[in-house]
């Protein structure tokens, strides 16, 4: 027995309370998850689980077997993964969710770049807006607006995502004019599903707040399919400006209410507490933060528009 091995896919089955969210981590079928506990469990001859068809749980020996084993298995994979080392470069797969609005149009290029660097690096990256608890679904990483779904995941903020009120210029032509957010009761108006204000949102501008309950004509778990709403000249969408600066900077749709904006949210990346020092996971989180500063670059292209156009 591989005494390592086992302990490590112990930690994994652990924090996931799953030994198929284990095997997914490792890569392995869920079988050699099973072998390698029942390996450990009959070397100290105790159970360190408590096993269900839906899940498994510590029994205490497990409890204060995993107290032990946690920082040693993160210790001597930092250790494995040390600049200096004979093999300095990190490897393996890092299995990372990613919501929508990021992952199509800026993620995949993320990636390119630091296996530019990372080349032993490999990637599973899972595309969807839900909140998830990255230990019970099997993830390394998520990349997420939302807060963290547990008290014992790590939190860190990346940069704000700022959204606008977009529409075609055919639609602002047309429809009835917008000069203040209560408007927009007049409009068709879209919205994404999972925006923390709901049907009522808070919109600033400069000091003061205006709260607007809206009707929306349409909620959704898609921007992108908000995007599409608003080009083909439906009505009015709020709009991350990662995902609609393209059409913003092109003309495609124009900004509405221009001096009137919600409270930005912050993409996040979030990731269990005993992955602080995993070398893979630092990383490649230090590299999105190098590569996505505080003001992105679609906010920047952005604001440097509206600056030409106040010239103009």
């Amino acid at each position: 027995m591989d005494l390592f091995v086992s302990m490590e896919a112990f930690v994994r089955a652990a924090e996931a309370q799953s030994f198929a969210s284990a095997a997914r981590q490792l890569g392995v079928a869920k079988s050699v998850i099973t072998v390698r506990v029942k390996q450990l469990e009959e070397r100290f001859g105790v159970s360190l689980f408590h096993r269900s068809t839906r899940a498994v749980r510590l029994s205490e020996a497990g409890e204060s077997y995993y107290r032990e084993c946690v920082e040693i298995v993160n210790r001597i994979r930092d250790l494995a993964q040390r600049p200096g080392l004979a093999d300095a470069s990190p490897s393996g797969m890092l299995n990372v969710h990613v919501l929508p609005g990021f992952a199509l149009g800026h993620f995949s290029d993320a990636v390119i770049r630091f296996r530019e660097r990372y080349p032993r690096v490999e990637f599973t990256v899972v595309v969807n807006d839900r909140v998830i608890d990255p230990v019970q679904e099997g993830f390394d990483l998520a990349l997420q607006i939302f807060p963290p779904a547990s008290d014992a995941l790590i939190e860190r903020r990346l940069f704000p995502v700022r959204g606008m009120l977009c529409a075609s210029p055919d639609y602002v032509e047309c429809e009835p004019p917008l000069h203040t957010p209560s408007d927009l009761l007049n409009h068709d108006f879209a919205r994404y599903s999972y925006y923390p204000w709901g049907d009522k949102w808070p919109f600033m501008k400069r000091d003061e707040c205006f709260e607007v309950t809206l009707n929306p004509v349409l909620k959704t778990n898609s921007v992108h399919m908000l995007l599409e709403f608003a080009r083909a000249g439906a009505g009015v969408v709020y709009l991350p400006t990662m995902v609609a600066a393209p059409d913003l900077l092109e003309r495609r749709l124009l900004r509405v209410l221009p001096d009137y904006a919600a409270p930005p949210l912050w993409l996040s990346a979030v990731y269990p507490s005993t992955h602080r020092l995993t070398t893979k996971v630092k990383l490649f989180v230090e590299f999105i933060v190098e590569r996505y500063p505080r003001e992105p670059h679609w906010d920047e292209a952005l604001l440097a528009a509206v600056a030409g156009d106040e010239q103009t």
